[in-house]
């Protein structure tokens, strides 16, 4: 269970991973060893899944965002592992979610231009049948973050803490 220091913490890591230890620590009122353990057991627990750099997309050549919505005929276990697989082999595809609602399936795919996106495309419908496809390219990014919010986090913390103080 996370507590106020670790979203402190966590806080920290997300607006920057390569900060050093002793510099959180002191950030957030720890030395540098209780920080370092408390860094170490958020990894062990999987609340920090990896730490990465975020790249310019635009430095990359991989500047144009599409938003894929894929509908399907098919609902079985195997389609849904053939496809997951098929999806998994491709690069351009940096988020992929099965969705509730009209849509059964959402890609985000980072191309450099519009060709790039259709030999995507292409190779995609060689490798799984698929009902219908939409493709929205993104005009502006309006806002883009990878840090979750953590305040939901301290909600649940206080939340217990109310909770077993009235008992």
């Amino acid at each position: 269970m996370l507590d106020e220091m670790d979203v402190k913490i966590l806080r920290i890591l997300q607006e920057d991973c390569t900060r050093p230890v002793a510099e959180i620590g002191k950030e957030v009122g720890l030395s540098t060893t209780p920080c370092w353990r408390r860094v170490q057991k958020l990894e062990e627990a999987g609340v920090i899944k990896r730490r990465v750099a975020v790249l310019d997309p635009d430095k990359v050549n991989a500047g144009v965002t599409v938003f894929v919505s894929i509908k399907t005929d098919h609902h079985s276990l195997n389609w849904l592992e053939k496809f997951r697989s098929a999806v998994a082999d491709f690069p351009e595809v940096v988020e992929f979610y099965r969705m509730s609602g009209e849509v059964d399936y959402l890609l985000r795919v980072a191309v450099p231009d519009i060709g790039a996106y259709d030999t995507f495309y292409k190779k995609l419908i060689s490798r799984i049948e698929i009902a219908k496809v939409s493709s929205a390219f993104a005009m502006e990014q309006m806002k883009y973050t990878t840090s979750l919010p953590l305040q939901f986090a301290l909600e649940t913390i206080h939340s217990k803490a109310d909770k077993a103080q009235a008992s």
